[in-house]
């Protein structure tokens, strides 16, 4: 049965999702899950870890296994990898058992959050090594244009690029609780 007091935070890597998510649960006084903290404490090494000895198959198995948790769940607010829509599975379980909430960034913003971070491994090279700022800007708009379709199914839509995290955070408060409100009423006259 959907919840949606279970808001699944999604967007590419750097969009806002980790700093933004511990603050929006704050707000509207939920418990706050990062996925891929879930995921390193139950494999017990990390995200680069589970890629570079596992592979990418490994690390989406435990995705699923750990979303299947959490669903069970409400009043919680789940930071998404970026790339977990991907996954059909994944996605279908995700839009079935909560509010899917798209925070939206410019690849250039994404360039400018993720060019200097070491810890993604989608923004290396096959070899492992660190790309350079052209290339990561074009691995962002290519991964972007492949995930977009999904990130557009999402129930709620907020641009991160410009603001201030706290406006983004109330913007998303008012958003989510007017959703759930509306929701409580469609389930009501639906009984």
């Amino acid at each position: 049965m959907k919840q949606h007091s279970l808001i699944f935070l999604t967007g590419f890597s750097g969009s806002g999702k980790s700093t933004i998510g511990p603050l929006l649960a704050n707000s509207l006084g939920y418990e706050f899950i990062d996925l891929d903290k879930s995921i390193e404490a139950t494999a017990g090494k990390s995200i680069n870890r589970i890629f570079s000895e596992d592979g990418e198959r490994a690390f989406r198995d435990f995705e699923l296994k750990t979303l299947e948790t959490i669903a069970t769940r409400r009043d919680l607010v789940i930071s998404l990898g970026g790339g977990v829509l991907e996954n059909d599975r994944c996605f279908s379980l995700i839009r079935q058992s909560g509010t899917l909430v798209y925070l939206k960034s410019s690849p250039e913003i994404l360039t400018l959050r993720l060019q200097h971070k070491t810890d993604r491994p989608l923004l290396k090279g096959d070899d492992g090594t660190r790309l350079q700022r052209e290339e990561i800007q074009a691995r962002i708009s290519a991964l972007l244009a492949k995930r977009e379709s999904r990130y557009q199914k999402a129930e709620l839509v907020v641009v991160t690029d410009s603001k201030k995290i706290g406006s983004t955070v109330e913007e998303l408060t008012r958003k989510i609780e007017r959703h759930i409100r509306k929701a409580a009423r469609n389930n009501k006259k639906e009984k």
